[in-house]
């Protein structure tokens, strides 16, 4: 009768304990995991607000808003070194 406990273990608590801290990490895994795919990407495919102003200046003269001379004039400056 070597291993008889008669009712004195530890019960239920170690148990939701440890269910309790594996919620916890596979969620703080979940997390991390979202966070690291997010942070390779600004949010707008990744451009920086220099190609974001160029792609604006390219759709406008492709709507036609804008002529060809506005329109080169406006990405010259926009690519010439601040």
């Amino acid at each position: 009768m070597m291993y008889q406990w008669d009712g004195a273990g530890w019960g239920i608590g170690p148990w939701l304990v440890m269910a309790a801290v594996m919620l916890v990490v596979g969620g703080a895994v979940a997390v991390a995991m979202v966070v690291l795919a997010r942070g390779s990407y600004s949010g707008r495919g990744g451009l920086t607000p220099h190609h974001d102003a160029e792609r604006i200046l390219t759709e406008r003269f492709a709507r036609g808003e804008i002529d060809e001379q506005e329109f080169l004039a406006r990405r010259a400056a926009l690519r010439s070194p601040d």
